[in-house]
């Protein structure tokens, strides 16, 4: 089965510098034992990196992009070679003048092809590697250009210092939910500008409904019934940086176990359909499949999962995200396919990386 989105899509730069979904709720809901085996959609690799926190045997992490590839190569790179800080600085969450030379250290460690592409993004090493994707360059325009039209700095700063859900909510009626807000945020995120400036437009072929309406809602809730101050990838969206909250795989206690883990992980330029078409049955406990159906067919969807089925083990567990195109077990697969509802529904609810409809967890019967 050959991956359908590989054959719309440009896949030779950075899309993803970040990876955009919670790996917090990632982790809670795989629950990685020591000797698991585990899959991941690369993306950046920040949860790729995530998954080796718990100790399993080995994650196999997969894109079809070579250049989302490099991100993790380097990302392992530096978790090897930076102390805390110095990481923080290359990513771009901390100040730094030093990026290049950071990089430097880091080169030795990289494939040839790896060192190939980064040696050619020194602009976007310089400005820190978590801003160099297509989809941060996007969120940065909305930061930089459309932000300060609808409110002040001193407005976006006061966000980040509320400490109850009643202030956030009586903050957003009060200051936040003006007229500009919900118009320039209806046009900058509508499928259009998305589809030109942060994502590609073949990434919208089955979606279906206003994708500015649900995100503007989705905003809301991350606003008000969340909390920014621990809201890394809200933080990154309205500061540009993270300020009192970091992703799972750059907070300072999970790097001892990450780095120790790190010869557990490999990982491969190639779809998830052609991976799969190659494993032995059975020989999976854990999958990390971030929104990739959302970019499939129904049809191709349902042979996906039938394959996930041969591959995974007894007991095995899938993790993804619909953001906006719904994608659950037919009720065809229900005696092979277990959903875990009501820990998924809980577990979005708590998801940071708001901008999600729905978290799946899934189990093999």
């Amino acid at each position: 089965m050959s991956s359908e989105i590989g054959k719309k899509a440009d896949f030779s730069i950075i899309r993803y510098a970040q990876c955009w979904e919670d790996a917090d709720i990632l982790l809670e809901a795989l629950a990685i034992q020591p000797g698991h085996t585990c899959v991941a959609i690369a993306s950046a690799g920040d949860n790729a990196l995530a998954m080796l926190g718990p100790g399993p045997e080995r994650v196999i992490a997969l894109d079809l992009s070579s250049a989302q590839i490099a991100c993790l190569e380097l990302r392992v790179a530096a978790c090897l070679e930076l102390d805390h800080g110095e990481l923080l600085e290359l990513v771009g969450a901390r100040p730094s003048g030093r990026r290049l030379a950071l990089y430097r250290r880091c080169r030795p460690l990289l494939s040839h092809d790896a060192r190939g592409f980064w040696d050619q993004q020194s602009a976007g090493i310089e400005q820190g590697i978590g801003h160099t994707g297509k989809f941060e360059r996007y969120l940065e325009s909305f930061r930089s250009r459309l932000l300060p039209l609808i409110h002040p700095r001193t407005c976006v700063e006061r966000l980040f210092q509320l400490e109850s859900v009643q202030e956030r909510e009586s903050f957003y009626r009060a200051c936040w939910d003006n007229r500009r807000w919900k118009l320039l945020f209806r046009l900058f995120f509508s499928r259009f500008v998305m589809a030109r400036m942060g994502r590609d437009p073949s990434f919208f072929h089955y979606v279906e409904g206003s994708v500015s309406e649900h995100l503007l809602g989705r905003a809301r809730y991350a606003l008000t019934e969340l909390d920014p101050r621990e809201n890394p990838y809200l933080q990154w969206i309205l500061l540009g940086r993270f300020d009192t909250a970091l992703p799972y795989w750059l907070r300072a206690e999970n790097a001892a176990s990450i780095r120790r883990n790190l010869d557990r992980l490999e990982w491969r330029s190639q779809s998830l359909e052609d991976f799969l078409e190659t494993q032995d049955a059975a020989s999976v406990d854990r999958f990390n499949l971030s929104d990739v159906f959302e970019y499939m067919s129904q049809g191709n969807y349902h042979q996906a999962l039938e394959r996930l089925l041969v591959v995974g083990k007894q007991g095995a567990r899938l993790a993804y995200w619909n953001m906006l195109v719904p994608r659950r077990r037919p009720d065809r697969l229900a005696h092979r396919l277990r959903p875990l509802r009501s820990l998924a529904q809980d577990l979005h609810r708590r998801d940071k990386a708001f901008f999600y409809s729905a978290f799946i967890v899934e189990e093999i019967l």
